[in-house]
């Protein structure tokens, strides 16, 4: 009976253990989301600007370079 006792609480346990470990991976989760939202608003602009300057160094390339003004599917 004793044994049947042990059983039932290492089963419960085993239970308890999953359900912390499904709540630290969706806290890991959240947390790189919350530092990859930081990182896209603070670096942002620079990237853009680099974008930006890439662009233009093709523009003036000349020969074959690609349009960089944006346009929406259909040609208007």
């Amino acid at each position: 009976m004793l044994q049947y006792i042990r059983n039932l609480m290492n089963g419960h346990r085993e239970r308890d253990e999953r359900g912390a470990s499904a709540v630290e991976y969706g806290l890991l989760v959240g947390g790189i989301a919350a530092v990859i939202v930081v990182l896209v608003f603070a670096l942002g602009s620079q990237i853009k600007d680099k974008f930006s300057d890439t662009c233009d160094a093709v523009k003036t390339g000349g020969g074959a370079a690609a349009s960089c003004t944006t346009t929406t599917p259909g040609g208007s």
